[in-house]
């Protein structure tokens, strides 16, 4: 069935939205020490030396891997034609140098990586942050109970302070919303851009070892060996990486002693004079010698800082303490010593730029460093690929990508998921690089652009952490953000010359990723507000009687809505088309907020809609963009379990009180919190554990309606027990759940302009039509569904 519907948008819903839960200070006095203790869970604890050093071990694997293989083609890339000077060598060698000095390791290693959002890094991770700190997300469905999660941790400020100031412009236009929003949205497509770049640079390098000792060879050999080579990895990823990335860190490790090993034998072998390179005198020669194609050069130094924000995004569950200690142990002094021992070999050899690392091994172990190169790349590309499926399902969660298939790949750890469309589009686009390209040059022009954009927007974005999370002082924020500008709009102003030569193709990748990312949200917005702006008013439901107007028939009607609060307009349409309803209403609202995860015992917010005898009731189950909505029927189990339980504690405040009076609209009931705390004992015939988030939830809510209206039951509903109300909810429960939910068709108004329509009528259709149904991600069985439909022109 469907329903045509036109609504006038208002911008500023906050005064339709009405409050859900109202905390009483009293209830949650006895959860202080408990919700303590959870907090507590989700602060990086301080290790001990031995773990530390284990923990910085195993970040090898996961965190480094791509920063790690950059001295495979960093001087080809650089000099794409012939070194016409060995002091280009030592002035390239010195960019290097500080290059890897000022972005990596003091920027990232120890700036960004301490913005982390509990363990979490990436570009969406920062801006959760942002969000828990000013109200800019698009999607207003946040409530103030959901600032009591243990896991929504945030500072205040001074009202007059500059961060107030700062977070008042931010939230004062709408138009600020969404550029933030795009900014990050940017960002996410060049990660992603990333996950297609390395894999295919990394294993075309590595797999060009194997014409190093046969110059003959043709080049389609080599590609065809990593193209093999990546459709393997790519096939492999449904399996997880759970069985295998206890190798990462060793392989990864051998990796750095390996190739910091061989710089040192160079240096001794060749020329010991290039170590002069960390001198930046010979930056500034460097340019003055070269002119512009020096400059244009810095496309390729640029390489040798790729991975740094896969760094970030790959963070994961290892403390900062583990990545910092491994990278200025490790990572960084052996990418030091490999990239001078290249540039020693490189001065006596400027003829082998374009094999400069493999060149550079001595013969008697050259296959086998062959082979550690191979592993090193695979290794580097999974992490990539692993953090590309990271970020995709913080997006879904946060309403910016089409629902896809996510899946769960180890039982040890939530974070090791697998996309499957998205594999295997990032395997056809991987392909279509390695095989279009056929050579480092024109990939590396790309990678760096993708790249380089990222940083540019961790930048922007860690500007206003700095501002509104750390509350820093302004010449501080002003001094990273000037001298992390200077050096990236730098390096972005050589990238622009090289977007003819393969630059241009993240720039395609990003721009599809994010008309889809962004019409798909722009959907979903419209979609809300719709839904927001067409509730049912209560004093409706209230006027139909407890009966609603219809033969109430045995079971429990599901009604799933996008809404926190009030009753979603498909309701009504459902009422006056049908002649029966369910005898228990439940409208289930799933909603993802702005914090990495939401613990199991807060996950659930339960309360009722009007008089006892109308049986309807909100749950809203509340998930982080790391949490997965499982497959399997603890959803519903848990959901009935939290609203027995709310039945029995409401029934408890009832005891302690002379009134039946319900106050409907944010009015506060006249019964007495202090009973509950009283009567403690009697909760011991209970099964369910009382746990916060039950308390939280027992209190009425605020409808948007103007007017208060206060309603009392009949005698026979007020001497109505809890165990009476326990004992109806089950008998319906036994005789069946039906899962109802909403379709909403968006469509563009006539008179809408050209764009809207293209972006609503083609684009977000398309998407909707090809993306996962509601009903296969809450998996609800088909004999149990009914489908409402509405249409909605905007």
């Amino acid at each position: 069935m469907e329903m045509a519907s036109r609504v006038e948008m208002d911008e500023d819903s906050d005064n339709n939205k009405g409050s859900m839960w109202v905390l009483d200070q009293k209830l949650d006095q006895p959860m202080d020490e408990e919700a303590g203790r959870l907090r507590n869970m989700y602060r990086e604890k301080k290790s001990s030396a031995l773990l530390l050093l284990r923990l910085a071990f195993q970040s090898l694997g996961v965190v480094y891997g791509d920063l790690g293989t950059s001295p495979l083609y960093v001087f080809y890339n650089t000099f794409p034609g012939k070194i016409e000077d060995p002091e280009d060598v030592v002035g390239a060698l010195s960019l290097i140098i500080y290059s890897l000095t000022l972005i990596p390791l003091l920027k990232y290693v120890f700036v960004v990586c301490k913005a982390n959002d509990n363990g979490q890094g990436g570009t969406f991770a920062l801006y959760s942050l942002l969000c828990r700190h000013a109200k800019i997300e698009t999607i207003p469905n946040q409530h103030r109970t959901d600032e009591e999660l243990t896991t929504y941790s945030r500072s205040t400020f001074h009202e007059k302070s500059f961060a107030a100031k700062t977070k008042r412009w931010l939230e004062r236009h709408v138009s600020r919303k969404n550029a933030l929003l795009i900014l990050v949205l940017v960002g996410t497509c060049m990660v992603i851009g990333d996950g297609i770049l390395t894999p295919a640079i990394s294993v075309l390098s590595a797999a060009g070892g194997i014409k190093v000792n046969h110059p003959h060879m043709s080049n389609g050999v080599v590609v065809v060996v990593a193209v093999v080579i990546l459709v393997g990895l790519f096939s492999l990823q449904h399996y997880g990486t759970d069985r295998v990335s206890w190798l990462f860190a060793p392989i990864v490790l051998l990796w750095f002693l390996v190739i910091g090993g061989i710089g040192i034998f160079n240096i001794w072998k060749y020329d010991s004079s290039v170590l002069k390179a960390f001198s930046p005198v010979y930056i500034y020669r460097y340019f003055k010698r070269g002119g512009k194609d020096s400059w244009t050069s810095l496309g390729g130094i640029m390489l040798s800082i790729t991975g740094t924000e896969a760094l970030f995004a790959d963070l994961a569950h290892f403390p900062v303490s583990a990545v910092q200690l491994a990278f200025t142990v490790v990572v960084f002094p052996c990418l030091l010593l490999a990239y001078s021992g290249q540039a020693a070999y490189l001065m006596n050899n400027r003829d082998h730029v374009v094999d400069a690392f493999y060149r550079s091994i001595p013969d008697s172990i050259y296959w086998p460093v062959f082979i550690i190169a191979t592993a090193a790349a695979i290794v580097a590309s999974q992490a990539t690929i692993s953090a590309t499926f990271s970020i995709i399902k913080q997006a879904l969660a946060l309403g910016c990508f089409p629902r896809v298939k996510v899946v769960h790949t180890s039982k040890k750890f939530l974070g090791q998921i697998y996309v499957p469309d998205i594999n295997w589009i990032l395997m056809v686009l991987c392909i279509a690089v390695t095989a279009g390209f056929k050579n480092q040059s024109q990939i590396g022009n790309a990678y760096g652009t993708a790249v380089v954009i990222v940083m540019l927007v961790t930048t922007l974005l860690m500007t206003l952490i700095m501002i509104l999370v750390w509350r820093c002082h302004w010449i501080l924020v002003l001094l990273f953000t000037g001298l992390s500008l200077v050096v990236e709009c730098t390096y972005f102003s050589a990238v622009l010359f090289k977007v003819d030569q393969g630059g241009w193709v993240p720039l395609v990748i990003a721009a599809a990723f994010l008309l889809i990312m962004y019409v798909w949200h722009y959907g979903q917005v419209k979609r809300y507000e719709f839904e927001m702006h067409s509730k049912v008013s209560m004093a409706w439901i209230l006027g139909l009687g407890p009966s609603l107007g219809l033969v109430r028939v045995p079971g429990i009607g599901l009604v799933y809505t996008e809404l926190a609060s009030g009753v979603p307009r498909i309701f009504s349409h459902f009422i006056t088309n049908l002649p029966a309803i369910h005898s228990v209403v439940v409208f289930v609202c799933v909603k993802y907020l702005p914090v990495y995860t939401v613990p199991e015992e807060e996950r659930f917010l339960v309360k009722r809609i009007g008089p006892k005898n109308f049986h309807m009731f909100r749950c809203v189950a509340r998930y982080g963009y790391k949490d997965l909505h499982k497959k399997d029927d603890d959803f519903e189990k848990k959901l009935f379990d939290n609203l027995s339980l709310f039945v029995r504690l409401e029934s408890m405040m009832e005891g302690c009180s002379d009134s039946d009076e319900y106050s409907l609209y944010g009015q506060q009931t006249e019964q007495s919190r202090d009973g509950l705390l009283n009567n403690n004992g009697n909760t011991t015939s209970s099964n369910i554990d009382t746990t916060i988030s039950s308390v939280d939830s027992i209190v009425p809510v605020r409808s948007p309606m103007h007017a208060n209206l206060t309603v009392r039951s009949s005698g026979q509903v007020s001497s109505q027990t809890g165990t009476d109300e326990l004992e109806f909810l089950n008998s319906c429960r036994d005789a069946g759940v039906v899962h109802i939910l909403g379709n909403t068709v968006v469509r563009a108004r006539r008179d809408a302009r050209f764009y809207k329509k293209l972006a609503i009528d083609y684009v977000y259709a398309f998407l909707r039509k090809i993306c996962r149904e509601n009903s296969v991600i809450f998996n609800v069985p088909h004999e149990s569904l009914l489908n409402v439909g509405q249409i909605f022109y905007v």
